[in-house]
């Protein structure tokens, strides 16, 4: 099997998250500057086999999108056609950063480290990939 790759998508900042080959564990994988994602996909689908990207998708309280869509919109379908064999799908993804945050203090980091946003956006990603998993 191949693995399934999410993406926490940000004008600044991309959280990246992945599974194992046998698409049981959702791992961070890294967090990279926005206007290296491409490249970064590219290098990294060189080494591994990934058969589904998952694309975060945010949506405001009453289900409709957030503001932040309009940003992704454009990086979805430039994702789709610069790796058209790649499926992608879009989850809800509400609360993710506060989930991500949460889940950092509960796991005993200091505040400096929560501070982190990279490591907020990583946490986000994988929540977004636990969250596919779970509804499959």
């Amino acid at each position: 099997m191949a693995r399934i790759l999410a993406i926490d998508y940000g004008e600044k900042r991309t959280g990246i998250a992945v599974t194992d080959e046998l698409q049981i564990i959702a791992s961070g994988l890294t967090t990279i500057e926005t206007k290296n994602i491409f490249s970064f996909l590219t290098e990294y689908l060189k080494k591994e086999k990934v058969e589904l990207f998952i694309v975060g998708e945010p949506k405001q309280m009453n289900n409709a999108a957030s503001e932040s869509e309009q940003f992704i919109k454009p990086f979805v379908a430039k994702l789709s056609l610069t790796f058209p064999k790649i499926p992608i799908k879009r989850i809800d993804e509400r609360f993710t950063s506060k989930m991500a945050f949460q889940s950092m203090i509960d796991s005993g980091l200091k505040k400096k480290q929560r501070q982190n946003k990279a490591l907020i956006d990583e946490i986000s990603a994988t929540l977004i990939l636990q969250t596919y998993l779970h509804n499959k």
